[in-house]
């Protein structure tokens, strides 16, 4: 596991730029036609995050959906386990 240092994050964020840091973690929003589209993905991160066995923090208000994660194992940084599950995340079907 490996912690980013804030240019290796800043350079990662450009790749993709619908994430972004809020204190010690790496967030992204999406917003849906409806919940049941909204839940739907929320299953397939679910999965992935099962998968990576790193599990981030989901919320959901009727079409929206706020995934926030860290890795507390690394002393609540952002590290390459975050990353990795982003882009995974990011690549999944809307």
């Amino acid at each position: 596991m490996h912690t980013l240092h804030d240019t290796e994050l800043t350079e990662w964020l450009k790749t993709y730029p619908e994430w972004s840091q809020e204190g010690t973690h790496l967030s992204v929003s999406y917003t849906f036609k409806n919940f049941v589209e909204a839940f739907g993905f929320i299953s397939k991160v679910a999965i992935e995050m099962e998968k990576a066995n790193h599990h981030a923090t989901i919320t959901t208000t009727y079409n929206k959906v706020k995934i926030s994660m860290t890795t507390h194992d690394a002393n609540n940084m952002i590290t390459n386990r975050d990353t990795d599950l982003a882009e995974t995340i990011t690549k999944l079907p809307k």
